[in-house]
């Protein structure tokens, strides 16, 4: 369950695919509206330093609370005081909240600090007092979820809403304390506002979690209206192994970075839609196919800014896709804040909503 590499197996999540496919500003946290305590207790009072946006401190909604997942249904029978997360930024949601969690899974993609963070991550947990020994234990979920490290956190909560958590998986975990696996259709298929929302309701913080939605949102509209050149363009995220250029990877219709993309005023090109269809949240294309994609305005892509774009353009396949040809590709660096924020959560957002528009802003320069 790593964080977020551009792809890998269910079991390591996305982008350790540095290891290729098949191998299975504003602070942050006052910028998206965070609300709530400052430590495990929601029901504590918190001071200025643990509650940085400044309002409510402890739950506001009744419980139990039941949450319907891919496994099942799940009650939360009282505020939860000891939350533990695994999968991707679920971590993320319950800082915005002003809330601690007691574990987090370790970073693995992205400028990760020496506690196995990200940045605004890392930004959120310390506002929020988490330094010494109040740091959340941070686990390696590369190869699997670490049961063992989160039953340790002696948690009553576990929120592994954007995961491919199995319904083994689930089952281990709930002896340990009530579990939410992922609520989308498909595993890893939760959009930042999926995760916050139920993130919130398992709280007992709906209204605050709909308060850093609004937020975020404002956030992006602000960034993206700075370049006009973006209105009605159409855009997809696709991944291309400079080793193996006889295929390329789109990321579907199900993932959280076409989705944000959508959330940044861009269309969905219909040939992404299409192979999109029965997909999981990625599908891989074979480079003789790669003309389909005539309708995609602008790529956006991982990997080194100087070289793959150059790459690509020499090869006989991937040139036939226009956008390829005429440079309309965002190259995000590898392992760059950016990198991880393309999968956003409402701490990256407004970290990085800026950079990101600028970025694809360049890329469509070569539109005109």
């Amino acid at each position: 369950m790593s964080h977020r590499s551009p792809l890998t197996t269910p079991l390591s999540r996305r982008h350790v695919l540095s290891t290729a496919l098949g191998g299975t500003a504003l602070l942050a946290l006052s910028a998206c509206g965070a609300t709530g305590s400052s430590s495990g207790s929601p029901a504590s009072s918190g001071s200025a330093a643990s509650n940085p946006a400044g309002s409510g401190t402890a739950p506001t909604d009744s419980f139990p609370v039941s949450i319907t997942h891919a496994w099942g249904s799940t009650t939360v029978p009282k505020a939860p005081t000891r939350i533990a997360t695994t999968g991707w930024s679920g971590e993320d949601a319950v800082l915005a909240l002003g809330v601690l969690p007691v574990g987090m899974p370790r970073a693995n993609y992205g400028q990760v600090d020496k506690n196995g963070m990200l940045a605004w991550t890392a930004r959120a947990v310390t506002k929020l007092g988490g330094t010494g020994d109040k740091l959340p234990k941070v686990y390696d979920e590369t190869d699997s979820i670490n049961t063992e490290a989160i039953s340790d956190t002696e948690p009553d909560l576990i929120l592994g809403i954007s995961s491919g958590v199995t319904k083994e998986q689930y089952a281990t975990l709930s002896e340990i304390a009530p579990t939410i696996p992922y609520t989308s259709k498909i595993p890893w298929g939760a959009t930042w506002r999926d995760v916050m929302r139920v993130t919130a309701k398992a709280m007992g913080r709906t209204s605050a979690g709909e308060k850093v939605i609004a937020d975020c949102e404002r956030t992006m509209a602000s960034a993206i209206a700075k370049y006009k050149g973006l209105k009605g363009r159409s855009a997809a995220v696709m991944w291309f192994d400079p080793k193996k250029l006889s295929t390329l990877t789109i990321y579907t219709t199900g993932d959280a970075r076409p989705a944000y993309l959508t959330d940044l005023g861009f269309t969905t090109p219909a040939s992404v839609a299409k192979q999109s269809q029965g997909a999981a949240f990625y599908k891989e294309i074979s480079a003789e196919n790669a003309d389909v994609f005539s309708d995609v305005d602008i790529i956006v892509s991982y990997g080194d800014p100087k070289t793959l774009l150059p790459l690509l353009q020499k090869d006989p396949l991937i040139s036939r896709i226009p956008a390829v040809k005429r440079g309309s590709v965002a190259v995000i660096e590898d392992n760059s804040e950016l990198a991880s924020a393309v999968s956003p959560s409402v701490l990256s957002i407004p970290s990085q909503v800026g950079p990101y528009a600028a970025a694809l802003a360049r890329a469509a320069e070569k539109l005109s």
